[in-house]
């Protein structure tokens, strides 16, 4: 693997932890969730678009990787597209590993860090936790948010184009994260997360891409 991946994934690490140390020190998870927890409920994240993101949650991102999987797939039997079939296998790839596996399997159904409307401070009946203080009940499901992490995959072509169109590649990183953020407020103006479980989505969506891509698209990048 290059020095340019080992220097970006330490950056992305470093950056993750002195940000939510700042959160965290700070009180900000819940002076934000305070913001929209009124008269008992969370009434803004039931008015659209909020509401409507929330519905939409992963649908995008499974579009995007069926188109994936039917490039990977006309790819392997048209040779003058061989070139995009590690491509759309990492479009397929990033879902299933970042998203699927990494964000709901291995985070979410086991740090049990309690959501912001199950906390004393809103109404609820558990312990505030900080995103580094996993519990042992797995009841719950704040850490990291699922449906944020489906906003950030978005941001997924832009490991595909990054070395040979930039502006494509940034494009894409934009509107990937600027998606994301708008799902992260959906999110905690419901009352689903907090910001770092937000922040994290976006954390190791972004990880686990700059991982994928080392391993299935150097080589094109090297071509390139």
């Amino acid at each position: 693997m290059s020095d340019r991946f080992w220097a970006e994934l330490w950056m992305v690490l470093v950056l993750l932890v002195i940000v939510t140390g700042l959160l965290g020190a700070t009180g900000a998870d819940l002076a934000i969730a305070s913001h929209f927890y009124r008269h008992g409920g969370w009434p803004v994240g039931n008015q659209l678009p909020w509401k409507f993101l929330y519905w939409l949650h992963w649908k995008q991102a499974l579009l995007l990787s069926i188109i994936g999987l039917a490039v990977a797939v006309a790819g392997y039997f048209k040779a003058h597209a061989r070139h995009l079939v590690r491509s759309g296998l990492f479009l397929v790839l990033f879902l299933i590993v970042g998203n699927g596996l990494v964000v709901n399997s291995l985070f979410k159904t086991n740090w049990d860090r309690p959501r912001p409307r199950d906390v004393v401070q809103f109404g609820g009946e558990r312990e505030f936790r900080q995103p580094w203080q996993p519990g042992s009940t797995a009841r719950g499901r704040s850490f990291p948010s699922g449906h944020a992490a489906a906003a950030f995959y978005m941001m997924a072509p832009f490991f595909i184009y990054r070395s040979r169109k930039p502006a494509t590649a940034y494009a894409w990183l934009v509107g990937g994260m600027l998606f994301g953020a708008a799902m992260s407020y959906a999110r905690l103006s419901q009352g689903g997360h907090f910001l770092t479980d937000t922040l994290w989505s976006w954390g190791v969506l972004y990880l686990t891409g700059l991982v994928l891509a080392e391993l299935l698209l150097r080589q094109q990048r090297l071509a390139d």
